[in-house]
C-alpha cells in the first residue's frame, strides 16, 4: 500500500503521461533566471520543482562534449533543454555503438534516480544545445522529499531501458540502411528540425560501423530523395517515406516516446 503522498504523485503521473509538459517551455527558470525547456522539469509539481530549483546549474552543451565517461562515477545528472546527447557503449578496442539518445524529453545519469553512482555508458553531446545539471548527491537528497520527481525519473529510466533494449536488437538484426533511417527519424523527433548538423564520421561512430558503409547507406537514401547531405548536415526531405525505409524498431521506440509525451515529426 503506497503512502498517501506517493499515491497522489502516482495519480499525477498517470493523468499526465500523455502530455508530461504541464507548463510551457520557459515558464520555469533556475535560481539564476535561465529558462527551462526540459520536459521532465516542466512536468513536476511546483513543490517538487522548488525543491530541485536551487541545485539546477545552467550549462552549455557543445558538440562532442563527453559528460559521462563509461565506467566512471556519475557526478552530475543532465537535463537538456535543447540539443541531443548520445548514450554510447565503448569497447576495449575503442569501437563504439550507440545504445540510446536523450533530448529534452529526458535526462542522463538515470541510474542516479535509483541510488547508483556508476554507468557503463558514455554520454556525449551529439547536437549542440544547452540545459541544466544537478550534482548527483543533491539530486538523490532532493528525491527523498519529492515523490513526483522520483516517480517521473524512475518512469523515464524504465522506458529508456526498454528503448536501449530495442536499439540493441536493431543494431544486431537490421541492415545499415534501415538503422540509419531509424536513427535520423529518432533524432529529428528530438531536435524538431529537418536539418541535422552531423557528419558521416560521427554517424559511423554512433551506428557502430565505418564511414564508407554509412556513406553508401546515406547515398541510397539520397537517391530515393528521402534525405540530402550538404556540408556536414543531413536534411530530411520526406519524413513519411524515410519512415517507410526504417525498420520496425522506429515504430516501437516511437510508442515508448509517446509514453513520455513526445510526438513524432510527420512531414
Amino acid at each position: 500500500m503506497r503512502p498517501p503522498r506517493v499515491r497522489e504523485a502516482f495519480r499525477f503521473l498517470v493523468v499526465t503521461k500523455k502530455n508530461l509538459q504541464v507548463v510551457q517551455s520557459g515558464e520555469r527558470t533556475n535560481a539564476a533566471g535561465k529558462p527551462v525547456g526540459n520536459r521532465i522539469l516542466l512536468s513536476i509539481s511546483d513543490r517538487d520543482y522548488s525543491a530541485l530549483r536551487p541545485h539546477l546549474e545552467y550549462v552549455s552543451l557543445p558538440n562532442h562534449l563527453v559528460i559521462h565517461e563509461a565506467g566512471g562515477k556519475l557526478e552530475f545528472a543532465y537535463f537538456p533543454s535543447r540539443g541531443m546527447i548520445s548514450l554510447v557503449v565503448v569497447m576495449n578496442n575503442g569501437k563504439t555503438a550507440e545504445a540510446g539518445i536523450v533530448g529534452n524529453e529526458g535526462f542522463t545519469g538515470t541510474l542516479a534516480a535509483v541510488g547508483l553512482r556508476r554507468s557503463t555508458l558514455q554520454a556525449v553531446v551529439q547536437i549542440t544545445g544547452d540545459g541544466f545539471r544537478v550534482e548527483v548527491e543533491a539530486l538523490q537528497n532532493t528525491l527523498e522529499s519529492a515523490p513526483e520527481l522520483q516517480l517521473a525519473l524512475s518512469r523515464y529510466a524504465a522506458i529508456r531501458g526498454m528503448q536501449v533494449a530495442q536499439t540493441a536488437a536493431c543494431n544486431r538484426l537490421h541492415d545499415i540502411e534501415q538503422r540509419l533511417a531509424r536513427w535520423l527519424l529518432m533524432t529529428q523527433d528530438r531536435v524538431d528540425s529537418g536539418s541535422l548538423p552531423i557528419t558521416h564520421d560521427f554517424l559511423a561512430t554512433m551506428l557502430g560501423t565505418d564511414r564508407p558503409t554509412v556513406s553508401l547507406a546515406a547515398g541510397v537514401l539520397q537517391k530515393k530523395k528521402l534525405i540530402e547531405y550538404i556540408r556536414g548536415a543531413v536534411k530530411i526531405v520526406n519524413h513519411k517515406k524515410l519512415e517507410a525505409s526504417a525498420c520496425e524498431c522506429y515504430g516501437v521506440i516511437r510508442q515508448y516516446d509517446g509514453e513520455l509525451g513526445m510526438k513524432s515529426v510527420r512531414k
